[in-house]
């Protein structure tokens, strides 16, 4: 009550507001019209918007723009390699204040004791991290994770003031089965967000996975799919990724008409990526250089996206609603001069100042030491499977090649563009190792091996040298996980992510720093994607059509079944 008295003190004019913003013009997300006035702040609060207003702290802000804060409706915050506080460092001067994390990566890894350190740290950070929590740790019962959550562990965390829903439903299939673990799951977050997860799903499969109560989905890589998904009552999350680019795709549909059903996501981007084009600023830019209306794209990063999760205390310029605001030299440039998060100016001075809760997940990397046979493939049938990458994409093709086995072992071919692709169970739990092939890295010597491996997080490597397969994956042991490029029996580059083997403990310009590295040393193996190690994390996620591969061996997802 004392702090509504304050604010309507503040929006009549009879007391000083925490904070005025002079000078500026406004954007009306609503109506895409400009205003002009001062944006008076109480509480963190917005109190008033247009008539002059006197206050403690007055920021004089001529020729700039005021737009709502930048909501980022679907991300793990693992796939950019750092702490959230130190994301938080990252992303907020670049004008997000929003953030609607999945920590399913480190959930995968080290269970209920994962998602408690995510919700304290969402707590700690400088924007507003909101988390969802993880629907499916596993994602399949076709790989081996480092934890299992089931309904009662996700229902005893729904009070967390950071806990805000049931995250994406990766288990489609399962949904749509009525399988008594997604009922129950569902069920226990019926009156609650829940976020979908739904790749090239349609027609009757999709109705019954939108009755499930489902209700966005950030999969959708055509028109044609994102419309069917919204005429059944999804909203839609455009993704730009560091692997799957969608936004080309989609941006057809970022109109007047569409917009309030459209929200942005990044899923998974790195600090590279970020560091080089940007976050959501950079899909904004894009989209507005492409023709979108500069309030359309503005109101899909901020009101859209808060209309969408039942964040109704933000996305718009407007009293009641919260101060974050971020000052733009020029709308169509989407450059941030200033942001605020509840009122509070993101400085580097406020960023530093967080204090994030201690790292959990050191030494989780125990895998068995594979020596360099370990990665031979034997095999009597010539026709083999082959996962095909699409570069840009996180769908792959089941293609088929004929692969003769020399000596019982079907061996890399460089010249075919066939490289071997291996996981290996990290997590201490039954030492599998599945074997496969996969075309499109264009590796022509050495090897690439990662700990990031989506959902199940064991280590992944792609080769065409055992020798250096084995040396690649040995080191990620002794780093406690994370990226590594090896040739000629040499470690060429390597980046430590030792927070579960997901996350570093070094500041992010250190991390782009080495990412910059590993492209570089796998750029000179003759790997030809540009982001090599989120591309073949995602090719060991078995809920993504059309091939892929985890411990348990290669999984034809369109059958959901692991191929014998």
């Amino acid at each position: 009550m004392a702090d509504l008295s304050h604010r309507l003190a503040v929006a009549r004019g009879d007391m000083p507001a925490d904070l005025v913003l002079k000078g500026a013009r406004i954007l009306d997300v609503v109506t895409g019209g400009m205003l002009a006035g001062d944006v008076a702040v109480a509480d963190g609060i917005i109190a008033s918007v247009g008539p002059a207003r006197d206050g403690r702290e007055i920021r004089d802000l001529p020729g700039l723009v005021l737009v709502p804060g930048f909501i980022d409706t679907h991300l793990h915050i693992e796939s950019s390699l750092v702490t959230p506080d130190e994301f938080a460092r990252l992303v907020g001067p670049l004008g997000i204040t929003t953030a609607i994390w999945d920590p399913h990566e480190i959930a995968n890894v080290l269970g209920v004791a994962g998602l408690e350190w995510a919700l304290d740290a969402a707590r700690a950070a400088a924007i507003d991290i909101r988390v969802m929590l993880s629907s499916c740790v596993p994602s399949t019962d076709m790989e081996t994770s480092g934890a299992r959550i089931d309904a009662a562990d996700l229902t005893a965390l729904r009070g967390h003031p950071a806990a805000h829903g049931l995250a994406e439903v990766m288990n489609y299939p399962g949904v749509i089965a009525g399988a008594p673990d997604m009922v129950e799951k569902l069920t226990a977050f019926a009156d609650g967000h829940i976020d979908g997860h739904a790749p090239l799903l349609t027609g009757e499969g999709l109705d019954a996975y939108a009755a499930a109560g489902i209700r966005t989905e950030h999969e959708a890589t055509s028109a044609a799919e994102a419309r069917e998904k919204l005429a059944k009552g999804f909203r839609i999350l455009i993704r730009e990724g560091s692997v799957s680019k969608d936004l080309d795709a989609l941006m057809e549909l970022m109109d007047e008409r569409l917009s309030p059903y459209l929200c942005l996501c990044t899923d998974d981007r790195n600090p590279l990526d970020i560091g080089e084009e940007g976050h959501l600023d950079a899909m904004i830019r894009r989209a507005i250089a492409g023709g979108v209306a500069p309030h359309v794209a503005y109101r899909i990063a901020s009101l859209s996206a808060a209309e969408a999760f039942g964040l109704r205390d933000r996305g718009q310029i407007a009293p009641g609603r919260r101060a974050d605001i971020v000052a733009l030299g020029d709308l169509a440039a989407c450059d941030a001069r200033a942001v605020w998060s509840a009122g509070v100016e993101l400085t580097p001075e406020r960023l530093a100042a967080q204090v994030p809760p201690a790292p959990i997940g050191r030494d989780s990397v125990r895998a068995p030491a594979i020596p360099a046979e370990g990665f031979r493939l034997a095999g009597n049938r010539v026709a083999t499977p082959v996962i095909g990458v699409r570069p840009g994409r996180i769908l792959t093709d089941h293609l088929t090649e004929d692969i003769a086995p020399q000596q019982g072992d079907k061996r890399p071919d460089p010249g075919r563009d066939l490289a071997r692709i291996t996981v290996i169970e990290r997590h201490g739990i039954n030492g599998n190792v599945a074997s496969g092939f996969v075309r499109g890295f264009g590796i022509a010597r050495g090897a690439i091996a990662s700990t990031v491996c989506h959902d199940h997080h064991n280590i992944a490597c792609v080769g065409v040298d055992y020798d250096d397969m084995a040396l690649a994956c040995g080191r990620l042991s002794q780093i406690e996980g994370g990226f590594v490029v090896a040739e000629g029996g040499r470690i060429r580059a390597e980046l430590a992510l030792p927070v579960a083997g997901l996350m570093s403990l070094a500041p992010f310009e250190e991390v782009r720093a080495a990412l910059e590295r590993l492209r570089d040393a796998a750029r000179a193996l003759g790997v030809v994607l540009p982001e090599p190690f989120l591309q073949l994390a995602f090719l060991a996620l078995p809920v993504i059509p059309a091939l892929k591969i985890t411990d348990r061996g290669m999984v034809d997802v369109e059958r959901f079944e692991i191929i014998p």
